[in-house]
């Protein structure tokens, strides 16, 4: 008690200090700025719209801004202030803690006036048209704050809005489209929605050729004198705009060089190009063939140019991967007398091969981390059409750092050749996209030997050939109408193999060979990349069939099973769903959700979904407070149906159902060091419960799972529940992270006693060795 009553009172003391030498070092005259207080009609009883969100944002405009503070102590003003002055000119620790400090901010720099300025002009963008801002100063000692009175006065709307009235060409356009204008009758007067209609008509107008004008071509004048606080908008061309930008401009010529440089520019120009299509061509060496361009160039002779076509062509180009530079130049034709444009477009590619080696963190569900290198050799435009040839070998070294199977290692070699063509391939003609995004049809072959220490060797050898586009920049597709998968696998110590099975249940069904071949379809929707919205989500869902058409081409085995090639075939159709959402509660702050639901049916060969393909609960990236693998199905537990001799670190615990939730609350700390707190719940299933094959020895697949089949009245009663806290160093380019976890509901106790919350203890030597699961993972881990 006294230990803590001196460490109490030394922590007590630091604060004081911190928030007392915060004034110490100033001089006579000198005094602290604290910060700026907004009072917004303090005289008056009337409350503006979103007056707590206003106050905030005239804050924020004030300068100079106070030194920072943590939990209202300066501890960086402090840390300055500790330093006192540098007795050398450069190093030592004066220098060092005056760098990582802060001097203090003044109260003589403020500039009232300024400040009083810009926040009447701001209350003045947002319609407070009639407003006025006061500021002064209030000293408290050695610390002074800064008082700014904004009475605001009415908030104007808008009465109507009048667009251009003449008959030429472009008034034509900008009153076609009048009925998607951002100024409605009743809104707010908004100056930052008046700049966003001024582009919104630009883009309009740049859609039907108007490829000179600008923005600033457009004033919105504003009539605030009709009374009732309201205002009438008028949209009109500025008398200045130069006579390019009030006409329409077609593409006269397109020239294209797809192996430009610098240095050849003369040269190539003396060239004479190959006419193709709408192109001319100059490309000497004939890299590329002329049909490429087709593809990647949407404007045509004779057309007015659009902004769209613009942005597709100059998408497509970057983002076909054979170009390292791309430049479109539009130039007028016989100096704007004509309407014309010259179209050129200048191409530099890359080099035709290259070799990369990388070298990576690994983090899986099943709480193994590890290293991977990787060689690839890259080899572009390989039949002349921007193709690509990538050909790779990596090797790997990982080992399970929590769980029941805690330091068995795992070695992997994996050689891969996947061929990729910037185009759909498929029987019939016709089938292309015309977005900004290239369709890709795609062929691998790749051979994995995965090699789990003293217990098994994995060999994988898969074939896949399909397509992937990309809908819009936030919706992207996958297909693979065939889809080949064969697994074999080999126990270390053959001799050994029956006392292998017997010391890890589960091992057996593992190592069983697995063909698969069928089709797969991916689809992904995510908004992450839009920044500013408050709300992002992210979509995962696919759909994978097995010996589904394939089975047609199949025969009967001696058993009666479908076969090919003496192998028999899995038929399943599978099917997964992954929902997240992220919500920025404030600027360090997000709320994290994921809702992730899976199910297999088996017909035909199959009683269950391949092993390969079903479900897993626990680990890493999943439910964090369960051992990775170690739960369900449903409310079975290996634990307790293990015969003597078997070892229970090895456990590998699936289902043909999964449903899954996490929630997770994610703060900045200090620097790149975040927290979590976190929530996780959810199992595994079998469609129908595994009733064992009685009297068939040891074997593991033979034994009955009570509690393993899934009915939906009984779904909830049998999830598990675990939470906990972590730590995240996230460097933006890698995220390092370590849960740590404890269970409050395990679904394998009995009816009323599945939750123990109530027995969480964290002093205790042996609660915590049972219950507290240390999870290491790269990356987050929804």
């Amino acid at each position: 008690m006294k230990q803590l009553t001196r460490s109490g009172l030394f922590i007590l003391a630091c604060l004081t200090w911190a928030g007392c030498s915060t004034t110490k070092s100033l001089k006579p005259g000198q005094y602290l700025y604290t910060g700026a207080d907004i009072k917004i009609n303090p005289d008056s009883s009337t409350k503006i719209d979103n007056q707590k969100d206003v106050k905030e944002i005239l804050e924020s405009k004030t300068r100079p801004r106070p030194n920072k503070s943590l939990l209202g102590i300066k501890f960086k003003l402090g840390i300055y202030n500790l330093a006192g002055e540098p007795t050398k000119p450069k190093g030592g620790l004066r220098n060092w803690l005056r760098k990582n400090g802060e001097p203090p901010v003044l109260l003589s720099e403020v500039k009232i006036p300024y400040n009083n300025a810009v926040l009447k002009s701001y209350l003045l963008s947002q319609g407070y048209l009639q407003s006025e801002v006061t500021g002064d100063t209030v000293i408290n000692g050695k610390k002074g704050k800064a008082v700014y009175t904004a009475e605001t006065g009415p908030r104007y709307k808008i009465n109507s809005v009048t667009f251009p009235s003449d008959s030429s060409q472009l008034a034509i356009i900008v009153n076609k489209n009048k009925d998607k204008t951002l100024l409605k009758q009743g809104d707010n007067y908004d100056l930052d929605i008046f700049k966003d209609e001024r582009v919104r008509i630009d883009n309009d107008l740049k859609e039907h050729g108007y490829f000179y004008f600008s923005p600033d071509y457009l004033i919105l004048q504003v009539d605030s004198t009709i009374g009732k606080q309201l205002v009438d908008i008028r949209i009109i061309v500025k008398d200045i705009a130069p006579d390019a930008a009030l006409k329409p401009f077609a593409i006269e010529n397109i020239n294209i060089y797809p192996n430009y440089s610098l240095r050849r520019d003369s040269v190539l120009r003396r060239t004479t190009p190959e006419a193709y299509n709408d192109f001319k061509i100059y490309d000497p060496r004939h890299m590329f063939k002329p049909g490429l361009f087709d593809r990647l160039v949407f404007f045509k002779k004779g057309e007015y140019y659009n902004r769209t076509d613009h942005n597709k062509s100059l998408n497509r180009m970057v983002n076909i991967g054979v170009f390292q530079a791309v430049k479109a130049e539009f130039l007028p034709v016989d100096s704007f007398k004509n309407n014309q444009l010259n179209l050129n477009i200048y191409l530099t590619p890359l080099k035709k091969n290259s070799l990369t080696f990388s070298a990576t963190g690994t983090s899986k569900s099943n709480n193994f981390v590890g290293s991977e290198i990787k060689l690839t050799q890259t080899t572009r435009n390989l039949f002349r059409g921007a193709e690509q040839l990538d050909v790779s070998a990596s090797g790997g070294f990982e080992t399970q750092v929590s769980g029941v199977s805690k330091g068995l290692n795992s070695y992997s070699f994996t050689a891969e050749a996947k061929l990729s063509f910037p185009r759909f391939l498929t029987p019939f003609k016709g089938l292309n996209s015309t977005n900004n995004f290239i369709p890709k049809t795609i062929g691998s072959l790749s051979y994995q030997l995965l090699s789990r220490g003293s217990l098994y060797n994995l060999n994988s050898f898969k074939a896949e050939f399909g397509y992937n586009w990309k809908e819009n920049q936030y919706k992207e597709h996958t297909f693979n109408p065939i889809s080949i998968n064969y697994v074999t696998s080999n126990v270390t110590d053959p001799e050994g193999e029956d006392h292998l099975y017997q010391q890890n249940p589960g091992l057996e069904k593992n190592l069983e060979k697995q063909f698969i071949i069928g089709s797969n379809y991916n689809f992904t929707y995510t908004d992450q990349t839009n920044q500013s919205k408050r709300n992002n989500i992210y979509f995962n869902g696919s759909l994978e069939t097995g010996g589904n058409v394939w089975g047609l081409f199949a025969s009967n085995n001696n058993n009666g099973k479908k076969s090919l090639f003496g192998i028999p075939i899995n038929q399943f159709v599978r099917v997964e769903a992954d929902f997240r959402n992220y919500y920025k509660v404030t600027k360090n702050i997000t709320w994290a959700n994921r809702l992730n639901l899976g199910y297999g049916y088996a017909y035909g060969n199959n009683t269950s979904i391949p092993f390969v393909r079903q479900f897993f609960a626990g680990g890493t990236n999943d439910i964090r407070a369960f051992a990775a693998r170690s739960l369900g199905p449903g409310t079975y537990n290996y634990k307790d149906h293990l015969k003597p001799g078997q070892d229970a670190s090895y456990t590998d615990q699936s289902g043909d159902i999964k449903a899954m939730l996490n929630t997770e609350l994610r703060f900045k700390l200090v620097s790149i060091l975040y927290g979590a707190l976190f929530v996780d719940a959810g199992n595994v299933w079998l469609r129908k419960e595994d009733m064992g094959t009685p009297g068939t020895g040891n074997s593991p697949g033979s034994d009955p799972r009570p509690g393993s089949g899934f009915k939906f009245q009984n779904a909830l009663k049998e999830m598990a529940v675990g939470t906990g806290a972590g730590l995240r160093l996230d460097a933006t380019i890698f995220v390092i992270r370590l849960d740590v976890a404890f269970p409050v509901r395990k679904p394998y106790l009995p009816e009323g006693k599945r939750w123990v919350i109530d027995q969480v203890d964290f002093g205790d030597k042996t609660w915590r060795k049972e219950n507290l699961i240390y999870n290491i993972g790269i990356g987050y881990p929804f």
